[in-house]
């Protein structure tokens, strides 16, 4: 990866950690890179400061059986951003951007019941001013994103690395899902994926003990788990943009597949309507952005048309308001 003026190799050897496991302790980091308790710490401070780093709990919305929607909202000049800064204030929103010359407002939303979904879609939406047309797209299939983080492509550490910070995964006793008594623990870690459990024994009320055995469980079931976000742009990577795909049915999977393996790609999911995947891809600069699009998904079978939809403001990722730089 191309190395910033501000950050280096070990900074992104701490985020390829955070990724394979955020809630790891900061001597466990220190003892796999081979650096100090305080020198992780130190760094860790400085990447929330300047580089937007959160460490987020987030619902799997697959395995609690939720569905997911991509909405794209093509807006008058004049009223997407307030249209975008409405979306990324609710709950149920993220990963709301501005693209195509800030015409476009694209934004994931998960419901949690579909009178949610009714409300937003054919409600509040639809009575919104300035809103010119809605495109909904459900996502039928992740290929990569979601748990899988991006900056482990660019492999800053070692397998053997990633492998000794890989938390031991347990074995599933119950089905994934939160229950109300889960709410107050869910709350506190999408505000921090990192709060001790002292601290969401005094959030939640519950023993210390209750509260561990039953992050354990979340995180065990898949119903949760831990993700990070940052401002890729600090590390070199300064040009972002949605892509919509349209396949021949038939090579669907095989492309899905081949683009969740290309470097450029952060996400790429299957999903409903014309197009039939969507993904958001990472590049240096609009170059490699054109040789990307000419080269490494131009040459796959079956790719009959693209769509391209440069990121113009990034409103909300996975929470908001989003770090300023």
């Amino acid at each position: 990866m191309l190395e910033a003026d501000t950050f280096d190799e070990l900074d992104l050897k701490l985020l390829h950690a955070l990724e394979v496991d955020g809630r790891a302790s900061f001597s466990r980091i220190a003892g796999v890179l081979g650096v100090s308790d305080q020198t992780v710490a130190r760094r860790f401070r400085r990447l929330r400061a300047e580089a937007g780093l959160r460490i987020v709990g987030v619902r799997d919305t697959r395995r609690l059986g939720q569905d997911e929607w991509m909405l794209r909202l093509r807006c008058a000049p004049d009223g997407a951003e307030a249209i975008a800064t409405a979306l990324a204030r609710r709950p149920d929103t993220a990963w709301v951007h501005l693209t195509s010359a800030g015409t476009e407002v694209v934004c994931m939303t998960v419901p949690r019941t579909q009178d949610d979904y009714d409300d937003l879609l054919f409600g509040k939406l639809l009575r919104t001013r300035k809103l010119v047309d809605i495109t909904a797209h459900q996502l039928m299939h992740r290929f990569y994103g979601g748990r899988t983080g991006w900056i482990g492509k660019h492999r800053p550490l070692t397998d053997a690395q990633a492998a000794a910070l890989t938390p031991a995964q347990p074995q599933a006793t119950a089905p994934a899902r939160i229950t109300p008594d889960d709410e107050p623990v869910m709350a506190a870690l999408k505000a921090d994926g990192r709060v001790t459990y002292p601290e969401l024994q005094r959030l939640t009320g519950r023993s210390e003990s209750s509260v561990k055995r039953r992050v354990a469980a979340l995180l065990g079931s898949g119903a949760l788990y831990i993700d990070t976000e940052y401002d890729t742009a600090r590390f070199g990577f300064t040009t972002a943009a949605m892509l919509w795909v349209t396949v021949a049915p038939g090579e669907l999977d095989a492309v899905g597949r081949a683009m969740a393996g290309h470097p450029e790609i952060a996400h790429v999911s299957a999903i409903t309507g014309s197009a039939n995947l969507m993904a958001s891809v990472l590049t240096r600069d609009t170059a490699e952005l054109y040789a990307y699009l000419s080269g490494g998904l131009g040459a796959l079978d079956g790719v009959r048309h693209v769509e391209s939809a440069p990121f113009v403001r990034r409103f909300k990722e996975l929470t908001y308001p989003r770090p300023l730089r």
